[in-house]
């Protein structure tokens, strides 16, 4: 007579019976072994726990087990991975878990039914870090986990403290009228999301606001990450913005490597010189911008990002747009909170307290003694046109105390490095000093000759006039030099000098 068979498993009854007495059997040893057990539903809910998963309950916020259990297993044990077992049906069978209950060496299983469908998971606990575990041969591995991950945790806690901004809106240096107004906008989109884009000459403070604007802002707590454009180079700048897949190509990293958007991701991104990204790069920073997404280099998989974006150019990017080297669409996206940050011979009122607060900083930096700047020194360096800002300030300043010991810089110890019109009037003295060239005698004695019968030369007369226009610039402006040079069409380093000319 044939051994009769199982519909669902083609088994004889009685290996079937067996089949299910040892599922029991391993079930009752493994809840009587193990720390703790779970056993969660096919949607996720817990719907069994051992009496030794009790003892996990208060850790986890909970007094009672009726409060626990028929809850979703994600919404309340931390960095679960159940709900990946039961979605893809693929055991974790040795893992370490480790969530504010503590560090557990866990197993993950799938259930399934006669028909093999996944019908749940069960979870059971073997070890956590305790000192009473000490006896276990898993215990060394636990305990070099948790020393790896208060290293891990130590790192990114340093990590962040070195991407939280150094400055704040009020170290933008200044009380001239246009820096009150500067720090006034700057205020203001501080409270929003929206994209900044700072415009200014080279060393006007652009990455000082920057940060300035992410202190004032509900993201101040959050990572700045700061990225040179023109400091890149083009074949490295999409993995430098967007982070390389694992694996990606020939040489890269088997765990991959975030790009800069996702080390931002909750805080803000300062993108410094955008008008030196590549065309081909700007149609994909486009796409972050709008949809805050970003895709890494190599990889098909989309990320979730909440950035928010704060550029700099000290270029002219409408022009760029013009001449279609940087997109239209772009560059709109970009102007959003435009911020123009003015240049130092624009606000020269400001040049006595950013002086001495450059001093001071250069003092602390380099150990030297604190100077400060003389009356002379000071004007001497309002007669400096400054193509290069306050970095240009500051490079001048510290020159200037490295080659003295006086305390109070003179203007003697500034004029060789600013190359002011002062410097080019003393060349001008000792010029007018040294006796004439042979082929200019002639010329000399014709003026006295002119000047003898009442007639002016036309240099002469040129003179007077421009001291005539320049006394009525400077009394109808009240004396404000910068005022009277606009006024007369010239540059004020050229009224500087021919001030200094009329003595």
């Amino acid at each position: 007579m044939p051994v009769p068979h199982t519909q669902a498993t083609g088994l004889p009854q009685d290996a079937s019976e067996v089949l299910r007495l040892a599922a029991q059997s391993m079930f009752d040893t493994f809840a009587q072994a193990a720390l703790g057990m779970m056993v969660v539903d096919r949607q996720h809910r817990i719907v069994w726990i051992s009496e030794g998963y009790k003892h996990f309950l208060p850790a986890l916020g909970f007094e009672r087990e009726e409060d626990f259990v028929g809850k979703p297993v994600e919404a309340v044990v931390p960095n679960t991975l159940m709900n990946q077992v039961i979605d893809s049906g693929r055991p974790i069978v040795v893992d370490l878990l480790t969530n504010k209950a503590g560090t557990f060496l866990v197993s993950r299983l799938p259930l399934r039914d006669d028909a093999g469908q996944v019908i749940g998971a069960v979870g059971i606990v073997w070890l956590n870090e305790s000192p009473d575990h000490s006896e276990s041969t898993m215990q060394p591995l636990m305990a070099k986990f948790s020393r790896m991950q208060r290293e891990l945790d130590d790192a990114r806690r340093e990590l962040a403290t070195q991407r939280r901004p150094k400055y704040t809106i009020a170290s933008f240096i200044g009380t001239s009228p246009v820096v009150m107004e500067v720090k006034r906008l700057a205020r203001r989109v501080a409270g929003t999301d929206s994209t900044v884009l700072l415009v200014g000459e080279t060393g006007t403070g652009k990455e000082l606001m920057a940060q300035g604007i992410h202190a004032g802002s509900h993201r101040a707590a959050g990572p700045f990450v700061g990225v040179n454009i023109a400091a890149v180079p083009e074949t490295l700048l999409e993995a430098e913005f967007f982070g390389v897949a694992p694996g990606a190509y020939t040489g890269a990293d088997r765990k991959g490597r975030p790009g800069k958007f996702k080390l931002a991701d909750g805080g803000s991104l300062f993108l410094d010189e955008i008008g030196d990204m590549p065309l081909a790069l700007q149609a994909k920073l486009l796409r972050v911008l709008q949809e805050q997404e970003v895709e890494p280099l190599g990889s098909n998989k989309v990320e979730q990002l909440d950035c928010r974006v704060i550029a700099a150019t000290s270029r002219d990017l409408p022009a760029m747009v013009a001449a279609g080297t940087f997109r239209a669409d772009l560059y709109y996206r970009l102007n959003v909170l435009p911020i123009r940050l003015p240049a130092l011979r624009e606000r020269l009122s400001d040049l006595d307290a950013l002086a001495d607060h450059l001093l001071d900083d250069i003092g602390r930096r380099t150990g030297m003694t604190h100077r400060s700047l003389g009356a002379e020194a000071l004007e001497l360096l309002a007669q400096h046109d400054w193509p290069g800002n306050i970095r240009e300030l500051r490079n001048v300043l510290e020159q200037a105390c490295l080659m003295t010991d006086e305390l109070v810089l003179a203007s003697q110890h500034l004029a060789h490095l600013v190359g002011t019109a002062s410097s080019a009037r003393e060349v001008k003295r000792a010029q007018e000093a040294a006796p004439a060239p042979e082929h200019l005698q002639q010329t000399v004695s014709g003026r006295e000759t002119t000047e003898s019968h009442g007639i002016k030369s036309l240099p002469q007369a040129v003179a007077e006039l421009e001291a005539e226009a320049i006394r009525a610039a400077l009394t109808a402006t009240k004396g404000n030099k910068l005022a009277a040079a606009r006024m007369l069409g010239i540059a004020r380093a050229t009224l500087y000098e021919k001030l200094g000319q009329l003595g």
